[in-house]
């Protein structure tokens, strides 16, 4: 801890909304998607009452969280206008989208953007070889589209958010390799606020064999990446996937210094329940790092939003001014 802001860790107040869970892709560690056809969409009714309730929960970030329609289904268009009118809504009901819903066209980005302060996508891991075993059934996982979804948020201006899963299948010379590309598009562009390191974490609906990623192994990783991305990249990891306080604390020493959104259910990880504030709170406070909440996107970035989500942003940043809010 040797600069002014190294005692800091930093997480979003956040909500995370489903517009749907159906997906084509079955990556076979997922532990969110159904079948097409399987569950309903969330109507706007259903989100306006939801984010009604949120109005007193101190909530910031509504992430919306979806399933992938196939860019050639006749469905998509419909699913793709869903995202947009949730988001929309959430803006209007005074709280600040950020949207993951799979690779999108450059079109659907720049339209999302003028309804999201920032959006997001996992690279997970760039080798073509997990096509062939847990990405054998996940067509939108191929890793040109995953890269190619940087670049157009690049040229788009558009704040970013992307990350790695560990223990899928892949070697450690390919997170190298992935942390490489996100860095080199991000010296063209200068748009990724955040790294995620997210470790596999075996759910109840997933049919892929394997063991948990290591979370011993958490700090070498974070410290490598750190030396691999520019320092205004920030390092993002799961609190929830980090079962040993010990461990966390020694990640956060390593380099990650933002703990994710936190709120009700983790969707992507339904098993492992959130580590709410004031437990993260105990858990940091005693090692002399301080808790602060922060909006989910990053100050230097506030100037590529519209005028009207400025205005969103900064009400936002009033409100949190006294804790330090990033």
């Amino acid at each position: 801890m040797t600069d002014a802001n190294s005692a800091i860790a930093t997480y979003s107040p956040a909500y995370t909304i489903v517009p749907t869970y159906e997906c084509f892709n079955r990556c076979t560690y997922c532990n969110f998607r159904t079948d097409p056809g399987e569950s309903p969409w969330l109507t706007l009714s259903a989100a306006t009452e939801i984010l009604k309730r949120l109005k007193n929960e101190k909530v910031c970030e509504i992430l919306l969280l979806s399933g992938e329609v196939h860019p050639n289904s006749p469905q998509r268009q419909s699913w793709f206008q869903r995202i947009y009118d949730l988001c929309a809504l959430a803006l209007a009901m005074g709280f600040l989208p950020h949207t993951n819903a799979g690779p999108l066209s450059f079109a659907e980005m720049q339209k999302l953007k003028n309804v999201n302060v920032s959006m997001g996508l996992m690279l997970e891991q760039l080798t073509p070889a997990l096509l062939k075993t847990v990405h054998r059934h996940a067509p939108s996982k191929a890793p040109e589209l995953r890269l190619q979804q940087l670049q157009w948020a690049g040229e788009l201006k558009i704040p970013f958010t992307t990350g790695l899963l560990l223990g899928i299948g892949e070697t450690a010379d390919d997170w190298w390799t992935t942390l490489e590309a996100i860095s080199e598009i991000h010296q063209r562009y200068h748009h990724i606020q955040e790294v995620i390191l997210q470790p596999h974490s075996p759910g109840k609906q997933q049919i892929f064999d394997a063991p948990p990623f290591d979370p011993h192994q958490l700090p070498a990783v974070i410290s490598k990446a750190r030396q691999l991305l520019l320092p205004e990249i920030t390092i993002q990891i799961p609190p929830n996937l980090v079962k040993d306080e010990q461990w966390l604390l020694a990640c956060i020493e390593a380099g990650a210094r933002d703990l994710g959104g936190i709120g009700p259910i983790d969707e992507v990880n339904p098993d492992y329940p959130h580590i709410q504030e004031q437990e993260l709170k105990e858990i940091l406070q005693p090692a002399g790092w301080e808790l602060v909440p922060r909006l989910p996107v990053y100050p230097q970035f506030d100037s590529w939003l519209s005028k009207e989500l400025q205005t969103a942003v900064n009400h936002w940043r009033k409100i949190f001014t006294s804790n330090s809010v990033l």
